[in-house]
C-alpha cells in the first residue's frame, strides 16, 4: 500500500492536490468490503425511516380530513409544509457538511427529524401539524443530499452506480412500507400510529451512525490527510484480511482545486453552471408529478371516488410497490444504460399513461390506480437515483452543497405537486391533473436530452476537477 508522503499538507496546492490524487486512486480499487456494506445498511436504514416520515403524513391523511374537517387547501397545506422545510435543510446542512463533515451533520439531522416526529404525535390541528412538519422537513431534507454525497465518495467509478442505487432503492421500499403500516395500523388505531411506528426503529439508528467513518475523499479535500489515509488504510486492510487482491493504484492527476476551499459561487460558474441548471430542472419535474401523485391519491381515492377508507390506503400502497420494482431493476441497470439515456427515456415514456387517463377522463379508481401506478413507477426511477446523478455532478468541495441546492428543488417540486393538485381539483376535477403532469413530464424530458451530461464508468474527479 502506498502512504502518503505528507500527512500535514493543508488543502490547497500542487502537494496537497498529488497526496489527494494518491488516497483517491486507493479507494478506487477497492472492492466492496463487510465495512462499506455496513456503511450502506446503516445510511440506508436511517433513510428507510426518512422515506416513511415523509410519506406517514399522506396514509394518516384520509382520517386527519374527517376528524379535522381540513378543506383542500389544508390538505395541501399539510402535505406540502415538511417540503418546504426540506429546502432550507438541504441548502443549510449542504453547506454545513463541506464545513464541518459529513458524518456531524448526519447526526444533527436525525436527531431533529426524530424529534419531530414526537411532537407531531401532539398536534391538534392544521396549523401545529404544518408548523412541526416544516421543522421535521427540516431535518429531513439535510440528512438524504448528505447521505448521498458521503456514501459516493467511498466507492469507485465502476461499481458506483449499482451500489449507490442499492442503498438508494431503500428510499422507495420506506415509501411503500409507509403504505403497509397505514393499511393495517390507521383503521384500527388511528393516524397516530403512523407516526408511532417510524419513530423507535429510527432512534436505534443515533448510535450505529457513531460508528461510521468519515468520508477520506472530504478529509482529504479540507488537507485532513493523516485522517484520510487512516480510513482508507482501514479499508484496504479490510479487504486484504477478506482474501481480496489489491492491484497497484492507478493515480491520475488531480486539479489542485479539488482541495481548494469550497465556496458555493463555483456551481454558477464554468462547466458546473449548466450542469446546476440542469440538475434543477430535472429534480423539480419529476418530484412535482411523482410527489403530487403518492402524497395525493390515497384521499383522492375517499373523496373523489369515495371509497372505504381501508381500499384507498390499499390503492395507495399498490402505487408505491411498484415504485418499489422498478427502482429494483433501475439500480441493477443503470450502470449499463447510463444516466442521461434512462432519464430521457423515463421521462417521455412516463407521459403515455398521463395522457391516457386524461383522455379517458380519470372517471374510475380503477383507471386511476392502474396508470397513476404506471407513471409513477416510470419516474420513480429517476426521482430515487437523481442522488447519485447530483453527487457525480460536483468535486468534493462542492459535492454536499451542490447535491443540497439541487434536491432544495426537488423539495420546492414536491411541495408545488400537492398544492397544485388541490388547486387543480377543487377548480377543474381529477382528469385536468394528469394533464398537467405529463406537460411537467415532458419537460423534463426534452432537458434532459438537451442538456444532460453522461456520468457512467467515469472517476468523480475526472468528471469534476
Amino acid at each position: 500500500m502506498r502512504e502518503p508522503n505528507n500527512t500535514t499538507t493543508m488543502a490547497g496546492g500542487p502537494d496537497a492536490a498529488r497526496i489527494n490524487s494518491e488516497l483517491v486512486a486507493r479507494l478506487e480499487r477497492l472492492p466492496v468490503t463487510r465495512r462499506l456494506s455496513l456503511i450502506r445498511i446503516i445510511i440506508g436504514s436511517a433513510t428507510f425511516f426518512d422515506a416513511y416520515t415523509v410519506l406517514a403524513i399522506a396514509f394518516a391523511m384520509p382520517q386527519l380530513v374527517t376528524e379535522w374537517h381540513l378543506s383542500a387547501g389544508e390538505i395541501g397545506m399539510i402535505l406540502s409544509a415538511g417540503y418546504v422545510g426540506q429546502i432550507f435543510g438541504a441548502l443549510f446542512f449542504g453547506h454545513l457538511a463541506e464545513r464541518i463533515g459529513r458524518m456531524p451533520v448526519l447526526l444533527i439531522t436525525i436527531l431533529l427529524f426524530v424529534s419531530m416526529d414526537i411532537g407531531c404525535l401532539f398536534a391538534w390541528g392544521a396549523w401545529s401539524m404544518i408548523v412541526l412538519r416544516f421543522l421535521q422537513g427540516i431535518g429531513t431534507g439535510g440528512e438524504v443530499p448528505v447521505a448521498s454525497a458521503y456514501i459516493n465518495e467511498f466507492i469507485g467509478a465502476k461499481k458506483r452506480g449499482r451500489f449507490f442505487l442499492l442503498y438508494e432503492v431503500i428510499f422507495p421500499v420506506g415509501l411503500m412500507f409507509a403504505g403497509i403500516a397505514g393499511y393495517f395500523l390507521v383503521p384500527v388505531f388511528g393516524w397516530k400510529a403512523m407516526f408511532i411506528v417510524g419513530l423507535i426503529p429510527a432512534v436505534l439508528t443515533i448510535p450505529m451512525r457513531a460508528l461510521m467513518p468519515e468520508s477520506p475523499r472530504w478529509l482529504a479535500s479540507t488537507g485532513r490527510v493523516k485522517k484520510a489515509d487512516a480510513v482508507v488504510s482501514m479499508l484496504e486492510n479490510e479487504a486484504l484480511k477478506a482474501g481480496a487482491t489489491l492491484s497497484e493504484p492507478v493515480v491520475r492527476p488531480v486539479d489542485p482545486k479539488a482541495t481548494a476551499r469550497s465556496d458555493w459561487r463555483e456551481l454558477f460558474k464554468g462547466i458546473y453552471r449548466k450542469r446546476t441548471f440542469t440538475i434543477w430542472f430535472l429534480w423539480i419535474c419529476v418530484y412535482m408529478v411523482n410527489n403530487g401523485l403518492i402524497t395525493w391519491l390515497p384521499t383522492l381515492y375517499k373523496q373523489a371516488f369515495n371509497l372505504p377508507l381501508q381500499t384507498s390506503l390499499a390503492y395507495g400502497w399498490v402505487t408505491s410497490a411498484v415504485g418499489v420494482i422498478a427502482s429494483i431493476l433501475c439500480a441493477l441497470l443503470i450502470d449499463r444504460v447510463g444516466r442521461k439515456r434512462w432519464y430521457s427515456v423515463a421521462f417521455l415514456a412516463s407521459t403515455v399513461p398521463l395522457v391516457i387517463l386524461t383522455a379517458l377522463g380519470a372517471v374510475s379508481a380503477t383507471q386511476v390506480v392502474v396508470f397513476a401506478s404506471v407513471a409513477y413507477a416510470i419516474l420513480q426511477t429517476i426521482s430515487f437515483s437523481l442522488y447519485l446523478y447530483s453527487a457525480e455532478l460536483y468535486p468534493t468541495r462542492l459535492r454536499a452543497i451542490g447535491t443540497g441546492f439541487g434536491s432544495a428543488w426537488l423539495r420546492a417540486g414536491s411541495a408545488i405537486g400537492p398544492l397544485l393538485v388541490g388547486w387543480i381539483v377543487d377548480s377543474y376535477g381529477v382528469s385536468v391533473v394528469f394533464t398537467v403532469f405529463a406537460a411537467v413530464a415532458l419537460i423534463g424530458g426534452l432537458v434532459t436530452i438537451f442538456f444532460a451530461i453522461e456520468t457512467k464508468g467515469r472517476v468523480l474527479e475526472e468528471l469534476s476537477p
